[in-house]
């Protein structure tokens, strides 16, 4: 069992160009033996407020197709970012592609100031993934900020806690030992996604990491690396890996 977290730049609107970035993450996961690979928040399109329904997809979107043959044929789970449209209503979400052919989504739960301009919070959509005997939570960067989340992850009897994140420099030290403090209380792995690079004007944080459920921060990327952080599990503990892309 390994799944792995993507830390990797993207480009707002420029959907084509960060679909080649995700692919070549995919396949360098696929080669290393992952089931589950996840992204930061609104990989697809870069992290945008006031293009989001201009770039927004819908789970039937052609764009996604590649994607959802990848998860398929490489009988991989892949989580990506996205503006969302749900019945004409705009939510940041998560497309979770399963090699069984299906698309399930996840839509943020809290929102981040400004963001209730071009977006909606919503409860509805929070599948859960089981994959060996492992239960897949996801988050959204915003939703990291509310114990009230994680705290859902635990009742609900999950064993992994999935944040895709836009965190800055400034915070992303911050969103960490929140991590840290979550995951030690309710027993959860996390294994967290957060770009690096430019984006919004925003310098981005990177370190996406892997913290084990006793609140232990086992292995991270650096703020500027691309690359993949891959956790698999060996007798009752998870250990890592990272391969960086030069």
């Amino acid at each position: 069992m390994k799944i792995a977290s993507a830390q990797i730049k993207s480009t707002i609107g420029e959907i084509n160009q960060n679909l080649e970035t995700h692919y070549k993450m995919i396949d360098l996961a696929s080669k290393n033996g992952v089931n589950l690979i996840i992204f930061p928040e609104m990989s697809i399109t870069g992290y945008c407020r006031e293009k989001a329904r201009e770039l927004s997809m819908t789970e039937f979107d052609k764009k996604l197709n590649t994607l959802k043959k990848n998860a398929v044929e490489k009988n991989i789970t892949i989580v990506v970012g996205a503006p969302i449209k749900i019945d004409n209503k705009m939510h940041i979400g998560s497309f979770i592609f399963l090699p069984n052919n299906l698309i399930k989504i996840y839509t943020k739960q809290y929102l981040h100031d400004g963001e209730e301009r071009y977006f909606e919070p919503s409860f509805e959509n929070n599948p859960i993934i089981e994959i060996n005997e492992e239960r897949f939570s996801f988050a959204i960067c915003a939703d990291i900020e509310n114990e009230l989340h994680p705290k859902k992850s635990c009742e609900l009897n999950n064993t992994f806690y999935l944040p895709s994140i836009f965190y800055s420099k400034n915070g992303i030290d911050n969103g960490i030992e929140k991590l840290r403090n979550y995951a030690k209380k309710y027993s959860l792995n996390i294994l967290m996604s957060n770009f690096n690079g430019e984006h919004w004007n925003i310098e981005a944080g990177g370190k996406s990491c892997f913290i084990n459920n006793k609140g232990e921060l086992k292995s991270k990327l650096t703020t500027n690396e691309d690359g993949l952080l891959i956790i698999h599990r060996k007798n009752n503990n998870w250990e890592s890996e990272i391969i960086t892309i030069k």
